[in-house]
């Protein structure tokens, strides 16, 4: 079986940390709130210029 990080569907905004969560078999809420930690301990700017790479990078799952 062959994984895709995809976005997801499952989304707050761009289904980022939703298809993280989805390609490693966790709970989004957790992906959410850890990812939202890190950036918050890292000055914030680093982890929302991640994010929108990301969002842009991260192809949309297509169903």
């Amino acid at each position: 079986m062959n994984k895709k990080l995809t976005r997801s569907n499952n989304k707050m905004l761009a289904g980022v940390c939703g298809g993280i969560a989805e390609y490693f078999n966790l709970d989004p809420t957790i992906v959410r709130v850890g990812y939202a930690f890190l950036s918050i301990f890292s000055a914030g700017f680093p982890g929302i210029l991640l994010y929108i790479v990301m969002w842009l990078v991260m192809p949309a799952k297509i169903e």
